[in-house]
């Protein structure tokens, strides 16, 4: 019986643990592990667009087009692609101050909140607008 929860991966942990890179701390990686096993990791449709964006702007480099990288890692088994719905749009915009002003950050948060997920982050913002506001993450 696995004792994983449901998490939603921040882009960057969701192209480091794709990488195997040693930036996530091996408890991290062992609780992605263990979620996967469960189908309980959820990535962001924004974080798609994020990752689409950050190849065109030269800041993240991926070993093949973003198409082809983000149709092979949706087939990672235990992963779950979570869409962007109304409830959460609304969600973002009405975060609560101290949540800075990135959308895509505030999209990830919306999510976690609307759909009950933890958000696993190393975004310093987003930890302690966590902290301030109870939203559930554990730093990657």
């Amino acid at each position: 019986m696995s004792n994983s929860f449901p998490l939603l991966l921040d882009t960057h942990v969701w192209v480091n643990y794709l990488a195997a890179s040693p930036l996530l701390r091996q408890t991290t990686v062992k609780a992605i592990d263990e979620a996967r096993s469960s189908g309980d990791v959820f990535v962001s449709v924004i974080s798609i667009w994020e990752i689409a964006l950050l190849v065109r702007l030269k800041r993240l480099s991926l070993h093949t087009s973003v198409t082809s990288w983000v149709n092979q890692a949706l087939l990672l088994p235990g992963v779950n692609l979570l869409s962007f719905s109304p409830q959460i749009a609304i969600d973002a915009v009405d975060l609560p101050d101290p949540m800075h002003k990135d959308p895509c950050d505030r999209i990830l948060v919306a999510s976690a909140r609307v759909e009950r997920l933890t958000l696993v982050t190393r975004d310093g913002d987003i930890l302690d607008f966590a902290q301030a506001t109870n939203v559930a993450v554990m730093k990657a």
